[in-house]
């Protein structure tokens, strides 16, 4: 498979990011993580959407890590240190779930606190269903995993248009247009670093797309089939969704209903934070996953 990896350079020196790359190679392509905090500790694992990557997490790495976590955070493939196919064909959804899956199983992780968000959700939530053994607990933070059989929110049509069609993709202004708080030209800076040029995109714009928003999506069964699991699903489940994001505002609530293990937990709404809570509130959101794996060994 031919693909681009993005230049060392591009990443010397970001704000806040001060982590050793990890690498490992899946399918001839080179995946990038961060791993912080004692390895034999309970681990977290931290999982991005579009078309962010591990530097959204990074003062939640730092704050769990302390804590005593041993704390990990992939970039999937297309996006931040990993490697880019070049070919658009190559960002499937399956493929996605493959890349990913192989990476739990060659670091064998097990008994993992996973936080998901955006199409972190999409992709982590089918793991968990197909291998539940290595999951303990799941948090969901503005993300979710839709069938098709959904209404779909005006916003994320437009979203989906304009990573289609728009000639004009700018990284860092996406994700400042998705945040409440006005973001430093450091940190915009390193939401464009894994992305030179137009070429490098190509994941990032076909995430949108990727989404099952009807029942006839190839994907829509094979969610619609997670979902008969997760009615069954005892083990503890977390939301921790915002009260400003357009696309996924509300969409706790079914999970809540849905999800045996979502019972008697501490739901929050995180206030005033957008669509990438984790750029705005890591602080909230770190002390909420810290109680929660503490409140449910």
């Amino acid at each position: 498979m031919e693909f681009l990896r993005t230049p060392d350079q591009r990443f010397k020196n970001l704000k806040d990011y001060p982590y050793e790359p990890n690498y490992i190679t899946i399918d001839g392509l080179r995946m990038h993580y961060v791993q912080e905090g004692p390895i034999s500790a309970p681990t977290i694992l931290l999982l991005h959407g579009e078309p962010t990557w591990s530097y959204l997490y990074r003062d939640m790495i730092r704050l769990l890590a302390n804590e005593g976590f041993n704390v990990i955070a992939p970039d999937l493939i297309g996006f931040g240190k990993s490697d880019k196919p070049i070919l658009a064909s190559a960002y499937s959804y399956a493929n996605h779930l493959n890349w990913l899956a192989k990476f739990i199983n060659i670091l064998d992780l097990k008994e993992m606190t996973m936080f998901c968000q955006d199409w972190g959700s999409l992709i982590g939530l089918r793991l968990a269903i197909a291998e539940p053994y290595r999951f303990s607990r799941i948090i969901l933070s503005n993300g979710g995993l839709p069938t098709g059989h959904e209404k779909i929110p005006k916003a994320f049509n437009y979203w989906r248009l304009f990573a289609q069609y728009s000639p004009w993709f700018p990284i860092g202004k996406i994700v400042q247009s998705a945040c409440i708080k006005t973001l430093d030209k450091e940190t915009i800076h390193a939401y464009n670093a894994p992305f030179p040029s137009r070429k490098y995109k190509i994941g990032a714009r076909i995430f949108p797309s990727l989404v099952p928003i009807s029942p006839n999506d190839p994907e829509s069964q094979n969610n619609r089939n997670a979902w008969h699991d997760f009615k069954s699903w005892k083990k503890p489940f977390l939301t921790l969704f915002s009260n400003r994001d357009p696309i996924t505002r509300g969409g706790e609530k079914y999970f809540q209903r849905s999800i045996p293990g979502c019972k008697n937990q501490n739901h929050q709404i995180i206030k005033n934070a957008g669509h990438f809570v984790q750029e705005e509130k890591s602080n909230e959101l770190s002390e909420a996953i810290t109680d929660f794996i503490r409140h449910t060994d």
